[in-house]
């Protein structure tokens, strides 16, 4: 045994699980209903149906790895078929976004000694009552194979359509993004020196033009501000956190003149009139950004034109 070895300790990786029913052809020949559209929309916007479990993975680790690393040595060891999106791997794409216990996270940046907790359904009866306690079992009983660091419950990011297992369809959020034109828009004017050159200094900075919103350059969409809001629900009733910072990184840019038309595109009932200021976006940023207080300074700037 290897100093490794010694300081492995077990835990248990409790998947919420699902698996998408088979879509069926609903139209009949010979139906004078079949080629009409629903007002609804088409079924494919609908949210998915289909098998629903939770699953337990016990494997041995040490205390520093990742969660990441915990579904990959799963999926190459125990269950090919489980499944999950991942990239980068260094908290740089955003991809991996889930729920840890709860809370919207990365898997690449969640190490387990931070969200291991106690197993919860171990202390419930087969009656479903919580055990008593006693002086018998006030220690925990040792676990064959090394020491317990308990259980980590994950689950596919909250407010979107689960795709499979811990894959959650984002393309709403991305859709809402893409709605606000993230890209810089300028007056598309060359400028040009006495010479007539092109005048490479035209779009220089200062400093304190760069600090307005270089912090927002950071967003990388990866949805946890939006799972973890109250209020958005898939980009159906709120434009959502995302996609407010990415309007408000374009307003504050002081090389883009369509702040006005940026404005008026949120300043709606689903932009930031939705927008309850409950601030549970800034609490996990893996940006380190302050979500709640930047879409707080952008509705004073919208409402400052009133």
């Amino acid at each position: 045994m290897n100093g490794n070895d010694e300081t492995r300790a077990l835990v248990t990786l409790r998947v919420h699980r699902f698996t998408p029913r088979a879509e069926r052809n609903r139209s009949r020949s010979g139906s004078p209903f079949a080629k009409q559209s629903s007002p609804f929309g088409s079924s494919s916007a609908r949210r998915p149906r289909g098998k629903q479990w939770v699953q337990d993975y016990e494997l041995s680790v040490l205390p520093d790895t990742t969660i990441l690393d915990c579904l990959l040595t799963i999926k190459r060891t125990q269950d090919p078929s489980l499944a999950f999106r991942y990239s980068c791997g260094h908290g740089m794409c955003g991809s991996d976004a889930v729920a840890v216990n709860g809370t919207p996270t990365l898997l690449c940046t969640a190490k387990v000694k931070d969200w291991a907790t106690p197993d919860r359904q171990a202390a419930i009866d087969d009656d479903g009552f919580r055990k008593t306690a006693s002086a018998d079992d006030a220690s925990p009983a040792p676990v064959q194979g090394g020491n317990s660091l308990g259980v980590i419950e994950l689950a596919a990011l909250p407010g979107f359509p689960v795709q499979r297992d811990l894959i959650a369809d984002i393309d709403p959020m991305l859709e809402q993004i893409k709605r606000l034109k993230p890209y810089l828009q300028a007056s598309g004017k060359l400028a040009t020196t006495k010479d007539g050159n092109v005048d490479v200094f035209e779009y220089l900075q200062q400093p304190e033009q760069l600090a307005a919103y270089e912090t927002l350059s950071n967003c990388i969409a990866c949805g946890v501000c939006e799972g973890s809001c109250p209020v958005f629900a898939g980009g159906e009733a709120f434009i959502g956190p995302a996609a407010l910072i990415t309007a408000s990184r374009f307003i504050n840019d002081s090389r883009d003149t369509a702040a006005d038309a940026r404005m008026d595109a949120i300043d709606t009932a689903d932009g930031i009139a939705a927008c309850q200021s409950v601030r549970a976006c800034s609490r996990q940023c893996p940006r380190g950004i302050d979500v709640g207080e930047e879409i707080w300074q952008l509705i004073a700037k919208v409402k400052e034109r009133q």
